[in-house]
């Protein structure tokens, strides 16, 4: 008798027992019936919403809010989020879901490649970042991005490239003066090197003119360096070098002479050589140097016309004087009336000029001794010179003959009948010294017109 209250006891609480979290009951007992037999009671924890309000209405207007049934609307403030906006009171004492408000945060921002960035809050709701470069290189996009209530930033990363140029430095060159004797000057600099603002490398570097170690002739030179970085970006800057040479005063050929200068004929170190036609004699200096003070060297030169001195006792005193300077042309006949020595002298006549273009001086012997006579132009030689001469050139007084001696004295050629200016002046033309005079006499325009 004593148990069975016990036994009744018990069986209630075994069927009055619920699956938590489930909403079913046994032997088909419902949450409105739970409810009821515990309408009124606090169940769930009471709800406290930090960053946020909340709004609960019970199922039968209860003066607690958190008993079972409960349902409570969950309002964040601005920047935070619940993971719902209600939570209902469950059976097993714990509301439907977390109801905390949490703040809103972006996902984390990629850190941009040659750059970075600052932000207010993090990765946080309205948090602004600031993107930034390193040195040399420039923001490309949105500067700034600011986290949104959406969970995406307001913009994307930036990226950084590299669009500052290199810089260079050329060399300051002052002004050079052309060696002596020369029309350029060496010239020599460092070569110039870039600096990139970014990365630091250089692709190449560029020279537009000679190279350092050149011979810059006379003038202005300008030049310019050039360089590239990896990125493209291209630097330059420019230079300039002036190559001056110092110069005397113009120097001219002396009349009846050629001159033939070095190098450009009146810069310092030049030298001029003065030659005298056939028939003249130098004066002066037969060279003379521009100097570093911009004055020439010895004494001016002047060409004097040949002073023939026929008053000589020996044949060899006479042809000295013709030596290096003249060519002879010897005619000698045994009479004025011999036909080749009139038709050679007609011949010859009309050919003056050429006879002095190639320096000939022509020299008539005529008749036999003690009966010659010898003339050089309107000079006259004694017989007795005329016969040494005849003699020491081995001519014989009683035929005709023709001898043509060179600058040298040698006995060159020798004609026992007459011949055309043409032939003779073919025959000079081809002696060593007369292809030296002939280009000298091109440079200096001396021809004959017949």
């Amino acid at each position: 008798m004593d148990m069975w209250p016990l036994v009744l006891l018990l069986v209630p609480l075994c069927f009055c027992s619920a699956y938590e979290g489930s909403g079913q009951y046994p032997n088909g007992d419902d949450e409105d019936r739970y409810s009821r037999r515990y309408k009124g009671t606090p169940w769930c924890a009471p709800i406290k919403v930090k960053h946020g309000d909340v709004s609960c209405r019970t199922p039968g207007g209860e003066h607690y809010r958190n008993v079972m049934g409960t349902r409570c609307k969950i309002r964040c403030k601005q920047g935070y989020e619940s993971q719902s906006s209600e939570v209902v009171c469950m059976a097993s004492k714990h509301w439907s879901s977390n109801y905390a408000c949490r703040e809103i945060r972006c996902p984390k921002l990629n850190m941009p490649a040659n750059g970075g960035y600052k932000c207010s809050d993090g990765s946080y709701f309205n948090s602004r970042c600031e993107f930034f470069c390193s040195p040399g290189f420039s923001l490309k996009g949105q500067k700034t991005a600011t986290c949104q209530y959406s969970k995406a930033w307001s913009a994307g990363v930036p990226t950084c490239v590299d669009m500052d140029p290199p810089k260079i430095k050329c060399p300051n060159l002052k002004d050079k003066w052309a060696e002596p004797g020369k029309l350029t000057a060496r010239v020599t600099w460092d070569t110039s090197e870039g600096v990139d603002t970014a990365d630091g490398i250089l692709t190449d570097v560029i020279l537009k003119g000679k190279p350092s170690k050149s011979d810059f002739p006379e003038g202005l030179h300008k030049m310019s360096y050039t360089v590239l970085d990896r990125a493209g970006n291209k630097g330059s800057c420019r230079f300039s070098l002036r190559v001056r040479v110092r110069r005397c005063s113009a120097l001219f050929p002396p009349d009846n002479g050629y001159m033939k200068c070095d190098s450009d004929g009146d810069n310092y170190g030049a030298t001029c050589e003065f030659i005298c036609t056939g028939g003249y004699e130098l004066r002066g200096s037969a060279a003379r140097v521009c100097q570093y003070g911009l004055t020439w060297s010895g004494l001016d030169t002047t060409c004097a016309a040949m002073n023939i001195n026929v008053g000589v006792r020996t044949a060899a005193a006479l042809l000295d004087q013709f030596y290096e300077k003249r060519r002879l042309l010897i005619i000698s006949a045994p009479t004025a009336a011999n036909h080749n020595y009139r038709f050679q002298m007609t011949n010859l006549q009309h050919a003056q000029c050429g006879l002095d273009l190639r320096h000939v001086t022509v020299i008539e012997l005529v008749g036999t001794y003690p009966a010659q006579i010898g003339r050089i132009r309107h000079r006259l030689l004694t017989p007795l010179l005329s016969l040494k001469l005849r003699l020491q050139l081995q001519i014989p007084q009683r035929s005709f003959q023709m001898v043509l001696v060179d600058k040298q004295g040698m006995d060159n050629q020798r004609y026992p009948f007459p011949i055309t200016a043409a032939e003779l002046f073919t025959t000079i033309d081809t002696f060593p010294l007369r292809k030296d005079e002939m280009v000298l006499q091109q440079e200096a325009g001396q021809t004959c017109q017949s």
